[in-house]
């Protein structure tokens, strides 16, 4: 039986969809013109810019389907092999999106690191570190999550008591059975790597940032302390776009681990889990398009 409010939750569900998709291919596309038309405008960090944009259109997607179906009625919109398709899509494409976003962090703080840094050598090798890096997270993200998606089945009880996943037409297999936890193991460990590589290379910005502020306010020079350079205006970006991620990837987390342990099953907390995990995603490439060069020059040449 549906619910007004489930409808509700379905069409913002949509609307989310509609925004967050179209938001990022339009980038994605945006930046595949540049690299194959405009290469003399190509940045450093473009294509990671492009990578990221593709992995959250993929995340969205994956995500927010079922729970848009779910929301609306449709009754046994997955079976056993869609449920681990599209778990393990979602979850692979997740966890390359919180990969290209440490990487970012990482690769900005040792940009703008100082000519002194012991990080200063690896300025001169990152262009050929970008490729090796996409596929490298590709692959540790299938290998990682290939043995948590053995756990997921359909869904065959509506009722569900216990410890487990609990998806809109999916479920951990041993459901209330302690090895259910083998699903969120690995999904932990890869978080334990690449989380705080971010927020340390994002602490280490801010520091920079900070430094750069106290020297421009103690030369007294209003030339200095108005002018901001391209790399500090991209740094700035970089940092709101990981905190927005911070606040998302906590809030989801919370939402996951408490329905995972709950020991009655809340079927909103899931569709309340899917919303956060693609709120990051969403907002991406709004936040991306905030001092853009390569966007300025596109939205520029309708105006002429």
């Amino acid at each position: 039986m549906m619910f007004p409010s489930d409808t509700m939750f379905g069409v913002f569900l949509v609307s989310q969809l509609c925004i967050g998709v179209p938001g990022n291919l339009f980038l994605f596309l945006l930046y595949m013109h540049t690299f194959s038309v405009q290469r003399h405008v190509k940045r450093l960090m473009d294509p990671v810019f492009s990578h990221l944009t593709l992995a959250n259109t993929l995340t969205i997607t994956f995500t927010l389907t079922p729970h848009i179906a779910s929301s609306f009625g449709v009754r046994q919109f997955l079976d056993d092999v869609g449920c681990k398709a599209v778990l393990f899509m979602y979850r692979v494409t997740r966890g390359v999106s919180i990969c290209t976003t440490s990487l970012l962090s990482a690769f900005q703080a040792i940009t703008v690191s100082p000519k002194n840094s012991k990080w200063a050598w690896l300025k001169f090798k990152l262009h050929t570190q970008i490729c090796p890096s996409f596929l490298f997270f590709w692959i540790i993200n299938m290998l990682i999550y290939i043995r948590a998606i053995e756990t997921i089945t359909a869904t065959r009880n509506l009722t569900l008591v216990g410890r487990g996943y609990v998806h809109p037409y999916c479920q951990t297999r041993q459901f209330g059975n302690q090895n259910s936890g083998t699903f969120l193991s690995p999904i932990l460990i890869h978080d334990l790597v690449f989380v705080p590589l971010m927020i340390g290379t994002s602490l280490y910005m801010v520091n920079l940032l900070y430094r750069h502020h106290r020297r421009a306010q103690h030369l007294h020079s209003s030339r200095v302390s108005s002018q901001t350079s391209p790399e500090h205006k991209a740094t700035r970006t970089i940092l709101l776009l990981v905190s927005c991620f911070m606040v998302f990837y906590f809030s989801n987390n919370y939402v996951t681990l408490y329905s995972f342990y709950a020991h009655k099953k809340i079927p909103r907390l899931a569709g309340l889990s899917g919303v956060l995990s693609s709120c990051f995603a969403t907002i991406c490439p709004f936040l991306l398009m905030k001092n853009n060069k390569i966007v300025s020059q596109f939205t520029s040449s309708f105006s002429q």
